[in-house]
């Protein structure tokens, strides 16, 4: 019998201890793609080569661990809507699920959960904010790619009896205002503020509000508005910013690092992370001012199987990544639309443009804009070394961050479904 008082006291000790230790607001952020090569990369690319020492990123100032992003199935490689899925509910699910489980039920998430306990709620994004990973925050579908039905769970899936998003920041204009169905005017009849210039984001000044700056996705980091996750994290932040005694949970995706490593393109990928660090250090600024507060860091999956040092050569080259100064997207319509390549080649990379890489743009241009792209792909991982093993996602497990209170629980190897439970009961404390 004393025996088994003192164990109830220890777990009544242990439960008080959590409790303790639980947050009040949670800053959740999610690199779409970035595995651990990209943020090694990123290191790389933003290193002074004038100094010996190679200087850190505010990745390696909050690494806690490792997550396993495997869906429920024995394919071990994950989409950005399973590995979603389990981050925002504890849930394994297939690839494709957008909230449901694997027979296809919807499963509570974190967002809903913290709606429920009266916290404030925000989604933030520069893809489509009704795309996989926002989506499984918010929405319940069979299928990431019914991007009408999940914009409409936005509107549809209330939380005692009220929307479930009470901040949304991102793109996806072309889901929101339809003929069929004008869910802007919807939000606004509910009382939402409703931006749709990110140059004026003023225009939003309380909540609840939804800022759409993009028909989809918002245009590259390289391509435009190098700063554009980071200025709408500093926008989230502030509007979240004592708001709500009972705290805010918020979501915010570093979403097209995945898109630049499904196209292979190292410059494209590296401004994302470049602007993804950006926003994980005004979020990690947030938290040092209020200590209430943890910041999780993570990715879904890593995407391209990306390589840094190719073609047996024990170097890889950052001035060349640096250089480039367009996605390969945008330089591939530039040289389509140019009489002279040389001038737009030496214009937005620091690649010699040699009778061999001249010859090699001008072929692949004849034959049209895919085999253009991938000629000028190859020219700059080639000069750079830097090497793909796909144009798909891997299985390769994914860096865990963490910063302030309860962030010692997040420390070592886990299934990302135990992030998510981790942070579900600190909602539920």
């Amino acid at each position: 019998m004393k025996k088994q008082l003192s164990l109830l006291a220890l777990l009544c000790s242990a439960t008080g201890a959590y409790a303790d230790s639980a947050p009040k607001n949670i800053i959740y952020m999610i690199g779409d793609g970035m595995g651990p090569a990209y943020t090694t990369a990123y290191r790389y690319f933003k290193d002074d080569s004038n100094t010996k020492a190679i200087e850190s990123t505010v990745f390696d100032t909050i690494l806690t661990g490792m997550a396993h992003t495997y869906p429920d199935d024995h394919t071990y490689v994950t989409d950005s809507a399973a590995s979603a899925t389990a981050l925002s509910s504890g849930h394994k699910s297939y690839n494709g699920a957008i909230g449901v489980d694997t027979n296809k039920k919807p499963v509570k998430t974190m967002l809903e959960i913290a709606k429920e306990r009266g916290m404030t709620t925000a989604l933030v994004a520069t893809l489509q904010i009704n795309h996989a990973t926002p989506a499984s925050f918010a929405a319940h579908n069979e299928s990431r790619g019914n991007y009408d039905e999940i914009a409409n769970d936005y509107i549809d899936n209330k939380i005692a009896g009220k929307l479930p998003v009470d901040l949304m920041l991102g793109g996806g204009t072309k889901y929101f205002i339809r003929e069929d169905r004008n869910l802007i005017e919807e939000f606004k009849a509910a009382g939402y503020q409703y931006s749709d210039d990110i140059n004026n984001l003023g225009q939003i000044t309380q909540l609840p509000a939804i800022g759409l700056y993009a028909e989809k996705g918002l245009p590259y980091a390289i391509d435009e508005h190098p700063n554009r996750l980071a200025r709408l994290t500093t926008k989230t932040l502030d509007l979240l910013d004592g708001q709500n005694k009972e705290g805010f949970f918020v979501m915010i995706e570093g979403s097209q690092i995945d898109w630049c490593g499904h196209a292979n393109d190292i410059a494209c990928a590296m401004a994302e992370m470049d602007d993804f660090a950006k926003s994980v250090e005004k979020a990690k600024a947030y938290v040092d001012k209020n200590q209430d507060t943890i910041l999780i860091v993570t990715a879904d999956h890593s995407t391209g199987g990306l390589t840094l040092g190719a073609h047996g050569q024990y170097k890889w080259d950052t001035e060349i990544v640096k250089g480039v100064k367009a996605s390969a997207g945008k330089l591939t319509s530039l040289l389509m639309d140019a009489s002279d390549l040389k001038t737009v080649w030496s214009a937005n990379t620091n690649i010699e443009f040699s009778a061999e890489h001249q010859i090699k743009l001008e072929q692949a241009k004849k034959m049209g804009k895919k085999p253009l792209n991938l000629a000028i792909k190859s020219i700059i991982n080639d000069a750079s070394f830097t090497g793909w093993t796909t144009g798909g996602h891997t299985a390769v497990d994914v860096q865990v961050f963490a910063y302030g209170k309860g962030s010692e629980q997040f420390t070592g190897s886990q299934n990302n479904t135990d992030i998510a439970d981790k942070l579900i009961a600190f909602i539920e404390k």
